[in-house]
């Protein structure tokens, strides 16, 4: 079995989100998170001759799968890029505007499968965690530098984890006696360093997702990508975005109201609806996975989709 197999993906939401995205079958679109080309492959089915579709991606592997694909279907190109640089590799391929953008945050099947990646504490490996392994530092140098004040920070706000100072106190204490370079070592420390969990949780959960959106900057990634699709869309062209965490979901969500909302002006100042500089409209409401499809897939159980339109 080749490692391509041995860490197969199913894809979320996959026709809600396509759906969701298309607006024109010869128009230019981005798929964001190429992953392993579930959405592109199906949204390159939909669009004619005179269509194209450019996919973004940190992950090497992610790279590979882009080109095997761009190999085959010439309306397809692959970049391998953060999302956030969306703007600059698009300039790169001739393209500023485009028709729809689709993003599937957070970490796909593949990476939490294989445990070289050091994404999962259910496997042992090397405490990694980065989308692309040749870039930036660690999750092990980030446990290793990262002072005790910011690591509690990092814990409460982006794991929203009740037991923040204790478990980072634990890992400096650690870290003074050796290094921490396993994934198993990891969990084990913060499983005895929290006192209470969720059913069903494992109690390090929430600290491995903290320090995964740490090392890949994601939440300031997504603040980027999605102050970018203002530019980057035309008018009546669709964001799609799945988010699988309530922070990701929530940044989304009121990102989509404060552009249907335009300009923050002081009441009682009479002004035409031009003038408001609305930018957006949502379209229809957030969208879950169906009983069959997190049936099939527990992993889809949290994912979110909401989808915007982007106004004249």
């Amino acid at each position: 079995m080749s490692t391509e197999n041995a860490f197969a993906h199913t894809t979320v939401l996959l026709h809600e989100t396509v759906d969701g995205c298309l607006t024109d079958p010869d128009g230019v679109y981005v798929d964001g998170t190429f992953g392993r080309g579930g959405h592109s492959r199906l949204l390159l089915s939909r669009l004619s001759e005179k269509g194209r579709l450019i996919g973004i991606d940190k992950d090497p592997l992610a790279i590979a799968s882009g080109q095997a694909l761009a190999a085959e279907d010439p309306r397809f190109s692959i970049v391998q890029a953060s999302f956030a640089d969306m703007k600059a590799a698009l300039a790169a391929e001739g393209i500023h505007q485009v028709d729809g953008i689709l993003l599937d945050l957070g970490v796909s099947s593949p990476q939490l499968d294989d445990a070289e990646r050091g994404f999962s504490f259910l496997k042992d490996g090397p405490l990694d965690m980065r989308m692309n392994p040749d870039a930036g530092i660690s999750a092990a140098e980030w446990i290793a530098t990262t002072p005790e004040q910011e690591m509690v920070r990092v814990f409460k706000e982006y794991g929203e984890e009740r037991f923040a100072r204790r478990m980072a106190g634990a890992v400096v204490r650690e870290r003074a006696q050796r290094e921490i370079t396993r994934t198993a070592d990891l969990a084990e420390l913060l499983k005895a360093a929290n006192p209470a969990w969720e059913k069903h949780k494992h109690p390090a959960t929430r600290a491995f997702q903290a320090i995964r959106i740490a090392v890949n900057n994601e939440l300031g990634d997504l603040e980027v990508v999605l102050s970018d699709s203002v530019d980057l869309l035309k008018a009546g062209g669709h964001l799609a975005v799945i988010s699988f965490h309530s922070l990701e979901d929530r940044m989304v969500k009121r990102f989509i109201r404060a552009q249907e909302k335009g300009r923050d002006l002081p009441p009682g100042i009479p002004v035409t609806d031009d003038q408001l500089g609305r930018t957006m409209k949502k379209i229809g409401k957030a969208i879950m996975p169906g009983d069959d499809e997190v049936k099939r897939n527990p992993r889809s159980r949290s994912a979110v989709l909401r989808i915007a339109e982007r106004l004249a």
